[in-house]
């Protein structure tokens, strides 16, 4: 069975169809699924379509692009929505330079204060990079340099130098289906040398829907596909990258509670 450590639920395109979204991914064999957090004025739909389902999880957090508007300047309100049971997560947050959406300077600080509610909780943080790879090393190692805290890189698709740095760390890396892109070979070359015993794999649904279903509206089911990928590159069998997987998910996400079926 899979987990789709990253997905986003509560977005419109997948909202819309709520119980046919959860049978397909039964159906593909995905056991359970994280939805994320971006928004803290969105977070009570994000949080209910978790409440809704045994097998939903879900994160708070407050993504890049939204850090002009909602930034956090300290982990108060991070910490206080983990006292949940379905909270399991810290984030997204991050950099994103490529769109900067939000001054640059807003997003570390809202980042720094995701990292300093991961530390509070002891729940993983989830990292979104883009464009911004030795700013994010930086302050994950001078944060790390405060207090130890665990997370991961969501949805990765950087160099060898961020997975370096995020595994000395002691992170994970969650893959999606931008790894059977066929521009994606750089990726792929960096994630056969990832370690099996921290690799996650993701949607990031409805977004970057993996080949076959390049084009389509993405879904928790469709991690199957890039689970697939990441198998043929690790050189083991799905059924060896979907145990492995499923156990890194629950080690990394340790609130998580783990479905019958998992």
């Amino acid at each position: 069975m899979l987990i789709d450590s990253h997905c986003h639920l509560d977005f419109p395109e997948l909202a819309k169809d709520e119980p046919g979204v959860l049978a397909r991914a039964r159906t593909a064999g995905v056991a359970g699924m994280l939805t994320i957090g971006t928004r803290l004025d969105q977070f009570d739909r994000v949080r209910a379509i978790a409440e809704r389902h045994g097998n939903v999880w879900c994160s708070v957090g407050v993504h890049p692009h939204e850090a002009k508007e909602e930034g956090q300047r300290s982990p108060d309100r991070l910490i206080e929505a983990t006292h949940h049971p379905k909270v399991v997560g810290i984030g997204e947050t991050g950099l994103d330079f490529y769109y900067d959406h939000s001054p640059r300077d807003e997003q570390a600080a809202s980042f720094r204060a995701h990292i300093a509610a991961a530390r509070a909780t002891g729940l993983p943080l989830i990292v979104h990079t883009r464009d911004a790879d030795a700013e994010t090393g930086d302050i994950l190692e001078e944060e790390y340099a405060k207090g130890a805290f665990c997370g991961l890189i969501h949805c990765f698709s950087s160099g060898s130098e961020v997975a370096r740095r995020a595994l000395a760390l002691g992170m994970y890396i969650s893959i999606s289906g931008i790894v059977t892109f066929k521009a994606a070979e750089s990726l792929r070359a960096v994630v056969r040398g990832l370690p099996i015993d921290r690799l996650l794999v993701e949607t990031d649904a409805p977004y970057l829907a993996p080949v076959p279903r390049r084009g389509k509206t993405n879904e928790p089911a469709f991690v199957a596909h890039t689970a697939a990928k990441v198998a043929e590159l690790k050189s083991v069998s799905l059924v060896e990258l979907e145990a492995a997987t499923t156990e890194n998910f629950f080690r990394l996400f340790g609130k998580a509670e783990r479905p019958a079926c998992a």
